[in-house]
């Protein structure tokens, strides 16, 4: 990532338009309502819990599968361009986009898939998940007495300014990027820390 993809980002003036997210979404559902059994080495199931609060990745460190008959679970298989939020709880409003290498996940109940037309589009919506503007309609649409929630239908009708498909892939790729470079940073300073405590373990004893 370089200051020069940093102006030639900042320089995407083109008009954006006002849609709904279900308009860019080609379908949207609900989760399975099956309970978390031992990891059975294929099958991955990802519920709220799973996700990264900071990065919004899948967690793989206890990995779990759902307790269901595969055969009849294909409508609960991620896909490419699939992009989940959690629906009620603390964490609602939480996204996650879906990467192949996480493998074959299934989603559970309390999160809600959009799948969306292109790539870009995922994308570009995920990376909008990440705003204040987002957080903003997750608070005043989850304001109501009892456990906060917001349903497929409260989602679909959040606004988003877009621009053109080629301006969502540029700014979409742009995003990803930044969270590459996050994520491997973040992996050498946990490698730094653990080097630094080894180190001192071993000097002072």
């Amino acid at each position: 990532m370089t200051r020069n993809d940093v102006q030639k980002f900042l320089q995407i003036k083109h008009a954006w338009e006002q849609r709904k997210l279900g308009e860019l979404a080609a379908t949207f559902g609900y989760g399975l309502n099956a309970a978390a059994k031992s990891f059975d080495g294929r099958h991955k199931y990802i519920r709220i819990t799973d996700i990264d609060e900071s990065t919004r990745r899948f967690l793989c460190s206890s990995l779990t599968s759902p307790d269901i008959d595969f055969e009849e679970a294909a409508p609960y298989r991620l896909a490419e361009g699939d992009v989940l939020f959690a629906r009620t709880g603390a964490s609602v409003g939480k996204s996650y986009r879906y990467v192949r290498t996480d493998g074959e996940v299934y989603f559970a109940g309390f999160l809600i898939r959009f799948r969306f037309k292109n790539k870009e589009a995922a994308e570009f919506v995920f990376q909008n998940s990440l705003t204040a503007k987002f957080q903003n309609f997750i608070k005043t649409s989850s304001q109501r007495s009892g456990q906060p929630g917001i349903n497929a239908q409260q989602f679909s009708g959040y606004q988003i300014a877009v621009p053109n498909s080629e301006e969502r892939e540029r700014i979409g790729s742009f995003f990803s990027r930044l969270d590459t470079a996050i994520t491997l940073h973040q992996r050498k300073l946990e490698t730094y820390k653990k080097l630094k405590k080894s180190l001192l373990q071993k000097m002072f004893i």
